[in-house]
């Protein structure tokens, strides 16, 4: 192969002039070969005539070539359609020669010319699919060999793309469909899905490739738990819709989206709720760009509302949902003008400003600090955002006539043991207190655990571990959480503000909850590795190749969540929206306890804010001491300055030495 590669190299001019010569070299083999097998004897060499035959068939043999375009394919890309195109020239390359034989009455037997179409057949295809051959043999060397799950439309689509490609090779196709087992299928077996473990070791499968793009999330997840204890890495290729809207390839591999392993099958949409509130509205969402507020930004979108109001602080955040809702418009043709808006939702001037300038009807409040280490780390910011935030801003819906307000809340905001949560859950009290003092506005609140691929989600923190070697970090091995994916997240919540009287706090059944251990190492054996637990008694546990360490709680961090403070919770008309009766207060009693936080918040005293947490109807309790750094920093300085001063050696000397004083004598 060493030696064929600067031929492949070349330039495709200088290939075409090269099949070009073999061909004619070829042709004149053919026919000396065919006068030979024929006559059995060398004699027809000293006949002249004999030789009049090659002027006139190369020639007419190579234009017949051209115009079938021999030349314009690339021998390592030829497939076994191209064995029809050979037939047809060499076919017609010998019917040539039968008619100069015939019109130039030639010393040719006339047997010579069928024997020729043979040998060329084989000369000519034989050199192309040899090459061809080699080539491919060569490569093999350096490509992946794979099995590829799924033998439908989209997995034969693989096939094609990964056979032009140089990582990978398939060896046969998985399905579950018991006609197809046994059958061939773009020259690849189709085998059974209990076979696969027996084509990983017979054949070297390195990985396994996923090409179901329409089966369903609970289907792919029932896969995926089989593939799970093989030692070969997962991925899958994307969506039959990405594909088809251009936005991926069909040989485009991803990692297992973290949604197949826990994730079940979103319930359609209510299309009466998702327009309730938006179809010909002016909408706003604060904390656009954030990950929840960016993906009800691209579904109200979709839901055509008279405007669309993006507030978020970040302007690199906002500048690029921006673009990105400008993209979808223009793609989908959705007349509907986005506005970006810079400012903080603890502006009420600001913000109440911007909704009775565009009539803002509609507010979904999504903008908060969720990040419960971090907030715990800078409380007086934390409460500021998420509970002056939502009181600015609902104080501001209120006064500008706004229709419906829908606070994006937290299963942390139930019986919190965290700053975070507890601010989430004062946010609660704040819209259900305005929801008891006032009509105009309708204001609801709706609670849901973790999703899936936020800026704070696990999963893209584990998947960086385990692509640098690890270790993967879980803080506790029974730490568990609920998870949804971001879509349907956005999804539920319209409908659930679709569905609010005033003061409604709506739950969203988010399933079972997953280990967070479990999750990684899932994610670990899916990547064809094994997770490792040192010290365990179990050699194979802690003989593994990702190492998985727990680091203990962090502050703040509560081992399980929930999501409902009482039992008091009632179905909806949505099979995945609940409705829960929470403690409530008077808006007067929330308004003195909220002057009296700020006033402690503006002073920066840690420990009396921690105080009025626990004193307030909220369920909080802390499991640590504060960790808010700026207090932290404060301690230490007040510390130093009062701890006694101890004299240096250095001092010490000095003072012995110096001569005394009349006073000290």
């Amino acid at each position: 192969m060493t030696l064929l590669q600067p031929l492949f190299r070349l330039p495709r001019r200088q290939k075409r002039l090269l099949q070009l010569a073999a061909d004619c070299l070829l042709i004149t083999v053919s026919f000396l070969l065919a006068m030979l097998l024929r006559l059995d004897s060398l004699s027809f060499l000293a006949e002249p005539r004999v030789w009049w035959v090659l002027p006139v068939v190369i020639p007419v043999s190579l234009a017949i070539f051209i115009r079938l375009g021999f030349y314009r394919a690339v021998i390592r890309y030829m497939s076994m359609k191209a064995v029809k195109t050979i037939a047809a020239g060499v076919g017609a390359s010998a019917l040539a020669l039968l008619v100069i034989n015939f019109l130039f009455q030639l010393p040719v037997p006339r047997s010579v010319p069928f024997i020729y179409a043979m040998l060329a057949l084989l000369t000519v295809g034989g050199v192309r699919f040899a090459l061809r051959s080699i080539y491919l043999r060569n490569q093999l060397r350096y490509k992946t060999r794979v099995v590829i799950y799924g033998a439908g439309s989209a997995g034969r689509q693989l096939v094609q793309s990964l056979r032009h490609g140089s990582e990978y090779e398939p060896v046969g196709f998985v399905d579950d469909a018991a006609n197809l087992e046994g059958a061939f299928i773009q020259g690849l077996k189709v085998y059974s899905a209990s076979e696969i473990d027996r084509l990983i070791k017979d054949y070297g499968i390195e990985k396994v490739l996923l090409a179901i793009p329409s089966a369903t999330r609970a289907r792919r997840r029932e896969i995926l738990e089989r593939l799970e204890p093989l030692e070969v890495p997962v991925q899958s290729i994307p969506g039959m819709a990405d594909v088809v809207a251009g936005r991926a390839q069909i040989n485009d591999l991803r990692d297992v989206a973290v949604e197949d392993l826990l994730g079940r099958d979103p319930v359609p949409a209510d299309a009466s709720l998702m327009g309730a509130n938006i179809t010909g509205k002016v909408v706003m969402v604060t904390g656009a760009g954030g990950s929840i507020g960016s993906e009800l930004c691209r579904q109200i979108l979709r839901h055509r509302p008279a405007k669309l109001l993006l507030l978020e602080l970040s302007e690199f955040s906002l500048y690029r949902i921006e673009q990105e809702l400008e993209q979808i418009a223009w793609d989908e043709a959705i007349d509907c003008p986005v506005k970006a808006l810079l400012g903080s939702v603890q502006h009420r001037s600001r913000i109440q400003k911007i909704m009775m300038s565009f009539r803002v009807q509609t507010v979904y409040h999504a903008a908060a600090y969720k990040h419960v280490p971090m907030v715990e780390h800078n409380v007086v910011e934390g409460l500021r955002n998420n509970v002056m935030g939502t009181l600015e801003t609902a104080r501001a819906a209120v006064a500008a006539g706004v229709e419906s307000f829908v606070l994006i809340s937290t299963d942390k905001a139930v019986r919190p043991t965290n700053v975070m949560g507890a601010s989430k859950r004062l946010a609660e009290l704040v819209c259900q207190a305005l929801a008891n003092t006032q009509k105009r506005t309708c204001f609801s609140m709706v609670r849901f655990g973790n999703v899936l691929g936020s800026s704070g989600s696990v999963v893209p923190l584990f998947r960086r571990q385990i692509a640098a070697g690890g270790p993967v970090t879980v803080t506790d091995p029974e730490i568990t959480r609920y998870f949804m994916t971001i879509p349907e997240a956005a999804q539920l919540v319209i409908q659930a503000g679709a569905m609010a009287r005033g003061g409604d706090v709506f739950v969203l059944d988010m399933g079972e909850p997953v280990k967070i251990a479990e999750l990684a190492s899932r994610l670990i054996r899916l990547s064809g590795l094994e997770p490792r637990y040192p010290g365990s008694d179990d050699a194979d546990l802690a003989g593994g190749d990702i190492e998985i360490r727990y680091t203990g709680l962090r502050p703040g961090e509560k081992l399980f969540e929930e999501l409902l403070i009482g039992e008091k919770v009632e179905a909806t008309s949505h099979s995945r929206i609940m409705t829960a009766s929470e403690i409530s207060l008077a808006w007067e009693a929330m308004e003195e306890m909220l002057k009296t936080l700020f006033d402690a918040c503006e002073d920066f005293d840690a420990p009396r804010i921690r105080e009025l947490l626990v004193q307030a109807p909220l369920g909080y309790q802390p499991q640590s001491e504060p960790v808010d750094l700026v207090w932290e920093q404060q301690t230490r300085q007040v510390r130093r300055r009062r701890a006694p001063r101890v004299p240096q050696e250095n001092e010490v000397a000095m003072l012995e030495a110096r001569p005394s004083t009349a006073n000290e004598r």
